[in-house]
């Protein structure tokens, strides 16, 4: 099996940061992987991919950014830095 082979089974595999990648079926998963419910050709895994991972930002930083303006909005209107 090569990661060429468009024959080649793979499975969708997503990490803690949500963010996604194909990996052969064959192979058990490495460390901080988990399957996310989709096996088939190599262009099957990757359309998925293109269906499911519509935010690329890890997911530490969609709850950072997430917490600041959640801080922004609570702070007093004349507190508020301007650019």
């Amino acid at each position: 099996m090569s990661w060429d082979d468009d024959d080649a089974i793979f499975k969708v595999v997503v990490n803690l940061e949500e963010q996604y990648s194909i990996w052969p079926d064959y192979k058990e998963l490495p460390p901080g992987w988990r399957a996310a419910g989709k096996t088939g050709k190599k262009r099957e895994c990757l359309d998925h991919i293109d269906q499911v991972w519509t935010d690329m930002r890890p997911l530490s930083l969609r709850r950072h950014m997430e917490a600041e303006a959640a801080r922004a909005a609570a702070a007093p209107a004349g507190s508020r830095e301007t650019a």
